[in-house]
């Protein structure tokens, strides 16, 4: 491997942290700045083609599958590289942020997939950023312990063969890491995770018979797809292991990644692992790019969008029927829910709707799913195990039965259900809450009983911002305003100070969140990204 002796790269404004050299070691910082000199250009020329994207369907208030791309769907002959063998059974997949404990737990969860998450399950502080690289360092050369200060309970890993694969995620393309520059200029955080990760593991997980595994967030198109496969082919070239060693698995999680998932898939394919269908951002991407497009686009409460509405079963399916016809594994969405140690009855209820939704998910053909707590690993478990048997996957369910058109995608007034005043109330709880924890540097938060990460805030303050902007008239007879919803605000800033006294309100960052997300609720121009604006906030 060569690397120049001084990475060009500067760490600005970070403190020190305990071990931090082995992971900011001068030769993968050195990596890291050839992937920003090579590839961050091209980053920054994809962020510019999102925005004229966003501009014609503001224009137009339709979508369509690409017809410059027509051939590539339309020849049945390629596939994607076969799955290695520690992806091919991927029924359950646990998500989570990298603190130390949670490594422990995720590893040891009994699913079969953990995804070690730098993006929306991590608050992108530095110490986050730099300390999550090293617990999973650690994981893989067995050097992790961690005892909890106030429980006194101990953690430590299980045998390796009962050990979750890692599919790390790095952050999406549209946020920088403001402590690691070249020349004044910050370096896209997907490149540092990546770059990262990617230098230290790669050949430490070849000897452990895995690989350096990856999932690829907030994808628009398959020109983005290109770049992640053109910087594996670099990465692997100057690490020196064989191409095609890196897999990666996209989100489609944005409604323009939904009308390219075979060409996503196709500029991958020698790396291409499979499609996840993600929720939250799928529902918030459709309100930022249709947001012009009058009531027809208008969504009700979040969690009356359930994955049986017709236009999310339109997208599922076709993800299912893509993946398989290219022998891809198609990934199924969260079970959020997080058991109440108090309350039997909520965990019956909550079980029961995992179940179902697992159900749903393996009996439409998903090869897996996934949960945000080891409890749920179980049910979900239960109802793969129940349609895979012994069986890795069930890719050779091709779903040919599954005809989806263009307009079946964003067929949004195909619901009955309309916006509620507790859907309006939900969504600034829910935010503030979010956000506050998020700028303490928590990714990852229960709420509700719910566990929430930051693109249940981006959907948040998506619909706050939508129905205020639709005039949306509430079953009470209200209507969505900026001052009713700065009455909310203000009335569950109020309820939590009460909830949680005046000492620990005022050592959090609860005026903060309430002023933040009623930014980006209510101001005249979208903010593409609320962790834009919050980024410049996290201390």
């Amino acid at each position: 491997m060569s690397a120049p002796a001084q990475s060009p790269l500067a760490i600005v404004d970070a403190e020190p942290l305990p071990r931090q050299e082995e992971v900011l070691t001068e030769a993968a910082l050195a990596f890291v700045a050839e992937l920003h000199r090579l590839f961050t250009p091209r980053r920054d020329e994809l962020l510019s083609r999102r925005a004229e994207r966003r501009a014609e369907i503001a224009r137009t208030s339709t979508l369509d599958f690409l017809p410059e791309t027509a051939a590539i769907r339309a020849d049945d002959s390629w596939k994607v590289a076969p799955a290695p063998d520690a992806l091919n059974d991927r029924r359950v997949e646990i998500t989570g942020p990298t603190d130390r404990k949670m490594t422990i737990n995720a590893l040891n969860s009994g699913a079969k997939v953990w995804l070690a998450d730098f993006e929306d399950a991590s608050a992108p502080t530095w110490e986050n950023v730099v300390l999550g690289q090293l617990n999973l360092a650690d994981a893989y050369e067995r050097n992790i312990d961690f005892t909890d200060d106030r429980s006194g309970k101990s953690y430590s890993l299980k045998d390796a063969g009962e050990l979750a694969t890692v599919v790390m995620r790095p952050r999406g393309w549209h946020l920088d890491e403001r402590h690691l520059q070249f020349e004044g200029q910050p370096v896209p955080g997907a490149l540092v995770d990546f770059g990262l990760y990617f230098f230290h593991n790669a050949k430490r997980l070849i000897e452990l018979g895995k690989g350096p595994y990856f999932y690829l967030p907030k994808t628009e198109s398959y020109l983005e797809a290109r770049l992640w496969n053109d910087i594996f082919v670099f990465a692997q070239d100057y690490v020196g292991i064989p191409q095609g060693t890196v897999r990666a698995t996209v989100l489609i999680e944005t409604i323009t990644a939904a009308y390219e998932m075979e060409e996503i898939l196709y500029e991958l394919r020698d790396h291409a692992s499979g499609l996840n269908a993600g929720r939250w951002d799928y529902l918030f991407s459709i309100v930022k790019n249709f947001r012009d497009g009058g009531s027809k686009f208008v969504l009700p409460d979040r969690n009356l969008v359930t994955m049986t509405a017709p236009f999310m079963r339109a997208y599922t399916e076709l993800l299912v029927r893509t993946c398989h016809k290219r022998g891809a594994h198609a990934i199924g969405g969260m079970a959020a829910f997080i058991p109440s140690r108090k309350d039997a009855e909520v965990n019956k209820v909550a079980f029961e709707k995992v179940k179902n939704d697992k159900d749903r998910e393996a009996g439409d053909g998903f090869d897996g799913s996934w949960v945000a707590h080891p409890d749920l690993v179980p049910i979900a478990m239960k109802s793969f195990d129940a349609v895979l048997g012994e069986k890795p996957n069930q890719k050779d369910r091709l779903r040919e039965d599954v005809k989806v058109a263009p307009g079946d995608l964003i067929a949004i007034d195909s619901l009955d259900a309309k916006p509620t005043y507790d859907g309006l109330v939900n969504a600034v709880q829910v935010g503030i809450r979010y956000i506050e924890a998020w700028l303490r540097g928590l990714g990852a938060v229960a709420i509700f009983n719910l566990m929430e990460d930051a693109a249940t805030a981006e959907i948040s303050r998506s619909q706050i911002w939508q129905w205020i902007n639709a005039g949306v008239v509430f079953e009470n007879g209200q209507t969505a305003t900026a001052d009713l919803a700065r009455e909310v605000a203000a009335g569950e800033l109020a309820a939590i100070r009460a909830e949680i006294g005046n000492e620990a309100f005022e050592a959090g960052k609860w005026q903060q969140a309430h002023d933040l997300l009623l930014q980006v609720s209510l101001d005249a121009d979208y903010a593409d990204f609320l962790t834009l604006p919050a980024y410049e906030q996290l201390r």
